[in-house]
């Protein structure tokens, strides 16, 4: 099989779920091509609704509009910090018990960003934002070095966290959790190789279905 695939997804699945997807399916269909760009989830569906697009996986609080959609992953959000951190010894945090500490956020567009905002709103105190930054990488960066708490997946904490000794919390909240969705205009329209690469990814629905299992506190 030969083909392309464009493709748009989050940050979260590019840097969580996507590499070692993308990689076994190109290990069995050595001939098609992908081209993966990231954009914040509202972004994604518009892509994809636009023809920018084949395929595109985005938060699964992201409106998906006339888009089929199938469950893709889920994870959830922790707490990351210096060991020496005041919530570093705690179990479990709510998110009102991080209000009194500097925070180290993602970009304004980014799914994170927009729930971490909406829940401090609803709890009626400020979130002392100490410094936007791009990425996970940098989220991490910023913690290690005192800058404040980070807010990330916990499997992006295990991959880039633990290597630079932080130590993760995880979040009393219900919207701590997470899940992708994988967005796509109708079926029957996709090229062979798009359809080939969605059946590919919607296996994953299996693992999305198993229960995530979160230390409550991890240390690297």
């Amino acid at each position: 099989m030969r083909g392309y695939v464009r493709m748009v997804a989050n940050l979260l699945a590019i840097v969580e779920f996507l590499p070692e997807d993308l990689r076994a399916f190109l290990n069995l269909h050595e001939q098609i091509r992908l081209d993966l760009e990231e954009r914040p989830s509202g972004d994604v569906v518009k892509g994809v609704e636009d023809g920018f697009a084949d395929i595109g996986i985005c938060s699964d609080d992201t409106d998906p509009r006339d888009l089929h959609s199938h469950l893709y992953g889920r994870d959830r959000i922790v707490l990351v910090m210096r060991h020496d951190h005041p919530l570093a010894r705690r179990g479990r945090v709510p998110f009102a018990d991080t209000l009194e500490f500097d925070h180290v956020r993602l970009h304004a567009d980014s799914s994170i960003n927009k729930r971490t905002h909406l829940a401090s709103r609803a709890s009626g105190r400020p979130l002392k934002t100490r410094i936007h930054v791009p990425g996970f990488d940098a989220v991490c960066r910023m913690a290690q070095v005192g800058m404040g708490l980070g807010m990330i997946p916990h499997q992006v904490f295990t991959a880039i966290g633990q290597p630079l000794v932080l130590v993760a919390v995880e979040i009393d909240e219900p919207w701590a959790k997470r899940a992708l969705r994988i967005v796509v205009r109708e079926e029957k329209g996709l090229s062979p190789v798009t359809r080939a690469l969605l059946a590919h990814l919607g296996a994953a629905e299996e693992r999305a279905g198993a229960s995530i299992n979160v230390n409550t506190s991890v240390r690297g």
